[in-house]
């Protein structure tokens, strides 16, 4: 049996550049195997509607790029240039986003600081989202001048834990710091960051916060800005109808009821007992549908519980405060792929089919994840002969398996095919990008758009206006 699709959604201007073949050839033969691109005229075009669901709802706003999302320069100085701001988590980053243009009212740091780190950020003047207790008394004694300071706030009730942020029991301590240093730490606002896009939970979230505000106000502090976080969901794949129909059939496979269509012992994250297959898998985030102005406009409008049943963006408008947001995942969507080319193919010991790349399985996905969208071979065969097969790295080393699913082919791969591995900007480019048997980092490229034609830079040297 040939498994079922599972076409990945591309952006159209994706999907041109990839039908121009001799172009993508081109572009391999100057820049090498294997090989990241990313489009910046993508991310301007997330951004956009972004900022139109936040007018939509009438709010003072700030976007926050989450640099973390990828390395990339190109998409660090479109934000820049496009007037919104930068999340930074490293020093790194935060040399980066200063490069990149960000004047320093225009950056905000986050994430756990140490010492060293709280040194640059006071230095460079910028916005700090304080994790904890330590790093505010730290701040303090560091700070020759006024720090402008974020409370980032975990621990509410319902949610999973964390270890991020400050507990809300230990809020009351932090405003009594904020109080006895109100010289060298002003107060702008809470903030919080849930590792979840369940509306009900950010609803309960702000409504805590919205609380926390009103203690503020009562220590003589005044806040103006709640910051939502990151966490907005992408859209991958084309067709989930096909995402659903493939789920069942692995979950079938797995429980010997069809053909098998996993590699050895993998069950990606299902547990399977008593004939049946439990728990969700760990490429779940594959089957969401909802884009991400979808997800920012439902939770906008959602009724915050003990305001009368007002939206909770009316609750913000009417209380004067900024809604601030960290996405990065919504701001990439789309707008990155992963070339790589085809060294080879094999039969394994087992029957299966395996198609060796130039590159290995942490360069497109996280270790403990599973790619559910099909790559996409561009090649000049025109035979249609659909294949299951299993795509391998080109690491000496058995977990080495880029997809552990088997994968529908329309036809056989040949050596030098280009493989493309679509909407991978998102962390999946830089996380955890194996250099094991002293393999290079993949190179990356930014593409343009200018009347029906690419262009392509290497990432150092775009500059947005470039044509």
């Amino acid at each position: 049996m040939i498994p079922p699709a599972v076409p990945a959604a591309l952006h159209p201007l994706v999907a041109a550049f990839l039908a121009d073949r001799d172009g993508v050839g081109a572009v391999l033969r100057r820049y090498g195997s294997p090989l990241h691109l990313v489009f910046p005229q993508v991310f301007t075009a997330n951004l956009a509607a972004l900022r139109a669901a936040l007018g939509a709802a009438g709010l003072r706003h700030r976007i926050c790029y989450a640099h973390k999302v990828n390395r990339s320069e190109a998409f660090a100085r479109a934000a820049a240039h496009a007037g919104i701001s930068v999340d930074v988590a490293s020093a790194q980053e935060l040399r980066s986003a200063l490069a990149a243009g960000f004047p320093a009212e225009r950056i905000e740091v986050t994430g756990p600081k140490g010492g060293a780190m709280l040194r640059a950020v006071v230095s460079a003047g910028v916005t700090v989202n304080v994790d904890n207790l330590w790093e505010m008394s730290t701040l303090a004694e560091l700070a020759g001048s006024e720090v402008p300071v974020l409370l980032r706030v975990s621990g509410f009730p319902g949610s999973s834990p964390s270890r991020f942020g400050i507990d809300l029991t230990e809020i009351p301590a932090a405003l009594d710091l904020l109080v006895r240093h109100r010289d060298r730490l002003r107060l702008l606002g809470f903030a919080f960051h849930l590792d979840t896009a369940a509306t009900t939970e950010r609803v309960n979230a702000v409504g805590d916060c919205l609380e926390l505000i009103e203690l503020a106000y009562a220590r003589g502090l005044a806040p103006t800005v709640l910051d939502i976080g990151g966490g907005l969901r992408q859209v991958f794949t084309a067709d989930a109808a096909g995402y659903d129909a493939y789920d069942r059939a692995l979950r079938e496979g797995l429980l010997g009821r069809g053909p098998a269509m996993h590699w050895g012992n993998n069950t990606f994250g299902y547990h399977v007992a008593e004939g049946m297959v439990h728990g969700g898998p760990v490429f779940h985030k594959y089957a969401n549908t909802e884009p991400a102005t979808a997800i920012l406009a439902e939770l906008l409008a959602a009724p915050l519980p003990g305001h009368g049943g007002r939206a909770l963006g009316t609750v913000l408008t009417d209380n004067l405060l900024d809604l601030w947001l960290e996405p990065g995942k919504a701001l990439v969507d789309h707008a990155g792929i992963t070339v790589a080319q085809v060294e080879f193919v094999k039969r394994a010991g087992n029957g299966a089919t395996l198609v060796h790349l130039d590159l290995s399985r942490d360069t497109v996905t996280a270790a403990d994840q599973e790619v559910l969208i099909d790559p996409i071979v561009l090649s000049t065969e025109v035979e249609t002969r659909p294949v299951g097969v299993y795509f391998a790295g080109h690491l000496c080393l058995e977990r080495d398996l880029i997809t552990q699913r088997q994968v529908r082919l329309e036809r056989l791969p040949s050596p030098g095919d280009p493989v493309v591995f679509a909407n991978t900007a998102a962390y999946h480019m830089d996380l955890s990008a194996a250099q094991a048997s002293m393999h290079p980092v993949p190179a990356k490229a930014a593409v343009l758009q200018h009347e029906g034609r690419f262009t392509v830079w290497p990432d150092a040297d775009y500059r947005p206006g470039d044509r």
